[in-house]
């Protein structure tokens, strides 16, 4: 027997906001970090609960990659003042936090009376999908550990395009290719479904139609509100089907060189679409036929399996392209010599992340070895 989890309440639009107006609150703590201070964008939240006279606290010093320091610091604050309604406004990042602090402080005071908080996740970058997944990723020294609970999930997450509009070209890149990733592995994982599919070629198609646009001309609100809702249903598909190893390596990647999360799916993606399709090999794996029918509903040429995945290959790597992102691993600065050293490390964490079983081909050391290997070059197309 399988289940498709449906939480938390979505609310979508320009208008979206407004529903902070109906919340039942007393005490609120507002989670963010000091760019949404400098935007102005927790001025909007804070606005609407001092215009219904709410009491708040704000914690706005969330680090990019929280690490277990920064949750300790939210759960000795949360602790202090414990709030009915809790608001995280920001990236993944700032969600993440406020989940990793509720759910451990939940787990260290379990004989208090206390109710769990209203949790109210706003997404400021259209990316990580954590607004509606029962995922958060927190850092341990080198290692990004990810915790799995049903509990981690919000109770409403709010999609408001206008939210997003000062997002970056470089950042719209690095989040969007993280989109596009989310959905593409929850699509060949093991435990997808028709539910998950659904929502994962629905994702794929408008990443590829308005990703390119929020690149080139972030004030242009409709492929904005587009891009939000695809980021919002890859993170529906993957907290119900799980992820696979292009997670596993960039999560090792990005703890052990630093490298923004979103690019490096981006620089990873690729080379593992066509492992799990084993392009270079026979190339008649379930997943292959799946990402063949992908490159089908993006009107690419599909007339055999083996054409379809690599049109979908050359399709990512155009995509990449388009928006000036690098080519591969080499391409960040990293020394090759010092990348080199660190690779049995990376392969190690991957291979224990819990991202790894739900792939739908079972890697060993040696494999993702060769596929870290090839995106330091970004050779997807080519035989080894």
């Amino acid at each position: 027997m399988s289940e498709f989890l449906l939480k938390p309440r979505i609310r979508f639009g320009q208008d979206a906001l407004s529903i902070l107006n109906q919340l039942p609150a007393r005490q609120v703590l507002l989670v963010t970090d000091q760019a949404m201070i400098r935007l102005g964008l927790a001025d909007r939240v804070t606005r609407i609960l001092q215009t219904r006279g709410l009491t708040f606290q704000i914690w706005d010093d969330v680090i990019a990659d929280p690490d277990i320091a920064t949750v300790v610091r939210g759960m000795k604050l949360m602790d202090r003042s414990y709030p009915d309604l809790v608001i995280a406004l920001g990236g993944g990042s700032v969600i993440d936090a406020a989940k990793a602090v509720i759910f451990a402080l939940a787990q260290t005071r379990p004989d208090t009376q206390r109710q769990p908080p209203c949790f109210v996740a706003i997404p400021t970058t259209s990316g990580t999908g954590s607004e509606v997944t029962a995922f958060s990723v927190v850092k341990a020294h080198a290692e990004k550990l990810v915790l799995v609970d049903a509990s981690l999930l919000p109770d409403i997450a709010i999609l408001d395009p206008t939210l997003v509009v000062s997002v970056p070209p470089a950042i719209t890149a690095d989040t969007g290719m993280d989109v596009l990733c989310h959905a593409l592995e929850a699509y060949v994982s093991c435990n997808a479904s028709d539910f998950s599919d659904a929502l994962a070629e629905k994702v794929v198609q408008q990443v590829f139609s308005y990703l390119p646009t929020c690149w080139r001309n972030g004030h242009d609100l409709l492929a904005r509100e587009k891009l939000h809702n695809a980021s919002c249903m890859a993170g529906m598909a993957f907290t119900n089907a799980s992820l696979g190893i292009t997670h596993s390596l960039a999560h090792a990647l990005g703890g052990v060189f630093h490298v923004p999360h979103g690019r490096a799916n981006a620089l990873l993606m690729a080379e593992v679409v066509a492992w799990n399709a084993d392009y270079h090999g026979l190339c008649d794996s379930p997943a292959a036929g799946k990402y063949a029918r992908l490159a089908r509903l993006l009107a690419l040429p599909a007339t055999t399996t083996r054409e379809g995945v690599a049109s979908l290959l050359i399709a990512i790597q155009a995509l990449k392209e388009e928006m000036a992102m690098p080519e591969g691993i080499r391409d960040l600065g990293i020394d090759a010599v010092d990348f080199t050293r660190r690779l049995p490390e990376m392969v190690d964490q991957a291979l224990r992340d819990s991202c790894t079983p739900a792939n739908p081909r079972t890697p060993e050391a040696q494999a993702l070895t060769e596929i870290y290997r090839r995106a330091w070059s970004g050779n997807a197309l080519q035989n080894s």
